[in-house]
């Protein structure tokens, strides 16, 4: 089994490296009309998300718990202008799920704007947001969570996810890049970001214990550090998690000194803005797999009380 004390050392180094890049968790006023504000407001969404499976764990240790209410509080108050550039990127884009899904779990975590509220459950009674067209994954992910909001999921969670390639446990040598992509976000839906692996249906449990750990070992021959991460923290959503040694100690020595997690191979060089860009993703993934697979390691070392 995996050392809880590497698992532990990535989450740390990648909190850390995050916390002290955070000014590129920022926002793009000039650009381009046809990319606008929305483009910028993903990683502030992703932040949010990972940052609210650290809370919600609580293994990680108070220093990274101490990085991440800093960076979340960086990012509403410095990138978000408290909520109101979200509020702006729903006016400009009523139908676009981007602002609501950024806002969603930044207010869980205790930050309110109003008027996103207001814009949120305005824009959800219209037909063209259910009638709005993505992939059978982002649909999964966009009824995930309007049930999370306390909305009416159209369609429902368990409608969207029978749509999804993961629900039809396809032929599992089919899966690439993409395809394997759409599996991780699928398998987070599906458990609430890990925290109930008991939603996971048992068809595609037992599929992924067949074969994760063959797209594991795909993965890090291939050095696809982000890919590898999701699906390390796929393995702890599952009913039985591995903890992959070998994939787990590839994982930790392709981080970089400082943190950083580089995309694929090695990490990239040129201007910081455009580092960032690059590789602020998988560092995050690193953080999400080493909180959540910490957690449920040590839980399974855990004697069950008599």
């Amino acid at each position: 089994m995996t050392s809880t004390r590497l698992i532990h050392g990535v989450g740390l180094r990648a909190l850390e490296w995050l916390h002290a890049h955070r000014d590129g968790f920022r926002l793009e006023l000039d650009a381009d009309p046809e990319i606008g504000l929305m483009d910028r407001f993903k990683p502030v969404g992703e932040l949010a998300l990972i940052c609210g499976v650290i809370f919600r764990e609580g293994v990680a240790g108070s220093r990274q718990t101490q990085l991440a209410r800093q960076l979340l509080d960086h990012v509403w108050r410095d990138t978000l202008d408290g909520g109101r550039m979200l509020v702006e990127g729903a006016r400009t884009e009523p139908i676009s799920p981007i602002p609501f899904e950024v806002y969603l779990p930044l207010r869980e975590l205790g930050y309110e704007q109003p008027d996103i509220e207001r814009f949120t459950r305005l824009n959800h009674r219209l037909a063209s947001w259910s009638a709005f067209e993505v992939t059978p994954v982002r649909r999964l992910s966009l009824s995930a969570f309007q049930r999370r909001f306390g909305l009416r999921p159209e369609p429902s969670v368990d409608e969207a996810a029978a749509r999804t390639w993961l629900a039809r446990t396809p032929e599992p040598w089919t899966v690439e890049g993409h395809i394997a992509y759409d599996i991780t976000h699928a398998v987070f839906h599906l458990t609430e970001w890990g925290e109930r692996p008991d939603r996971l249906p048992p068809h595609i449990a037992g599929y992924l214990a067949d074969w994760l750990p063959v797209w594991l070992d795909d993965w890090l021959e291939l050095r696809r550090w982000d890919l590898l991460g999701e699906l390390l923290v796929v393995d702890a959503c599952l009913p039985r998690p591995t903890f992959d040694e070998a994939a787990w100690e590839g994982f930790a020595a392709a981080q970089q000194p400082d943190g950083a997690m580089p995309v694929v191979r090695e990490m990239p060089e040129g201007d910081p803005d455009d580092v960032f860009d690059l590789v602020y993703h998988p560092t995050l993934v690193a953080a999400f797999a080493s909180a959540l697979a910490l957690s449920r390691s040590l839980s399974a070392l855990t004697p069950e009380p008599s």
